[in-house]
């Protein structure tokens, strides 16, 4: 029997098992439903931040094994892409002769008690490459690896989060695990559904957004009051032009898929940017005008907001906008 899993882990495995009976449907980016794939992903973040981080991951993961020529996904199959990278978090690919194995550590690996496999960026001799990796995590919710021997296991106290805490992202140590290489050296990031897929999660965003601003609505429509409607009228305004770049990005996606013009980094900082801002003031509106009430009162806004303010945060602020202004500015993009 499976183990009781928390309610977003809960709610992202019937999502993936609906997915792979065909019951639901989120077409890949760059097919022409590109749009229809930022709905369901907003859509998902709208009633909970931290399934769809988790769904996000399981739709990434098919989207670049479909990408890299990889091994699809299959039934009963819960897959997550492990790609962080900050500081003093390394992992290691080594060829061996009976095939690679990643040692060391993860950071940030959502799902890490749910999901059974993993996409993992890892550095090997020759540079950064992708693998598909068995996280030890089984069906039945059991672990394969024992605690003190080869394997992939989530290190216990590294997830104290409040905000995402459903989102189980841990810090996750590699012994010797077997992993099968995706792609070649630096291919998950050079290719153009790296880009494609970053817009995804500013559609995560922005459905987070719309769950924040609920109460705020909410509480405009119930009696007239011209500083919540002022707010009201602000949030809609900047929700507004967040799903009309979100539109515009996916019908160029879908335009463009393999990126021949050479803009979907541009596109990519530029969405995410706008998106982390309107989060940013959606936030900060909702407070002002909602006051503690909902914060203190309230269990599924006070969680949306504190899930959004932390989701948000996978926008590196100042250095992003700086990535931006330097390649506007000094690239070679063609959309400048």
């Amino acid at each position: 029997m499976r183990d009781v899993l928390p309610p977003p882990a809960e709610a992202f495995v019937r999502y993936a098992d609906a997915l792979a009976a065909g019951k639901v449907d989120c077409p890949l980016p760059g097919g022409g439903s590109t749009a229809a794939r930022f709905d369901t992903l907003a859509g998902l973040a709208r009633e909970d931040l931290s399934t769809a981080r988790l769904a996000e991951g399981h739709l990434d993961a098919v989207a670049i094994l479909a990408e890299l020529e990889g091994e699809p996904v299959r039934p009963g199959e819960y897959w997550a892409v492990w790609a962080a990278e900050p500081p003093g978090s390394v992992l290691t690919a080594t060829r061996t002769a009976d095939g690679w194995v990643l040692d060391g550590v993860k950071q940030y690996c959502s799902g890490a008690h749910t999901c059974t496999y993993a996409l993992v960026t890892a550095l090997a001799d020759d540079g950064r490459r992708l693998f598909a990796v068995r996280t030890g995590v089984r069906g039945d919710a059991e672990r394969t690896a024992p605690e003190d021997g080869p394997g992939c296991r989530p290190v216990t106290g590294t997830w104290q989060a409040v905000g995402m805490a459903g989102s189980d992202s841990p810090d996750v140590r590699f012994t010797a695990v077997p992993a099968t290489p995706v792609g070649g050296v630096e291919a998950y990031l050079r290719r153009p559904g790296f880009h494609h897929g970053g817009v995804g999660v500013a559609a995560c965003w922005y459905g987070g957004a719309q769950a924040v601003a609920r109460v705020l609505f909410e509480r405009a429509g119930r009696r007239a009051d011209p500083f919540t409607d002022a707010h009201a009228g602000a949030v809609d305004l900047r929700l507004h032009m967040a799903g009309a770049a979100l539109a515009r990005a996916a019908e160029e996606i879908d335009a463009d898929p393999l990126d021949k013009t050479g803009t979907a980094g541009l596109r990519a900082l530029r969405v995410r940017a706008l998106l982390a801002e309107v989060c940013a003031e959606v936030l900060d509106r909702v407070g002002r005008a909602t006051g503690a009430g909902p914060l203190c009162h309230d269990e599924r806004h006070a969680r949306a907001a504190a899930d959004l303010a932390v989701y948000v945060r996978q926008h590196h602020a100042e250095r992003d906008l700086a990535t931006l202004g330097a390649l506007v500015c000094r690239g070679d993009g063609a959309d400048r």
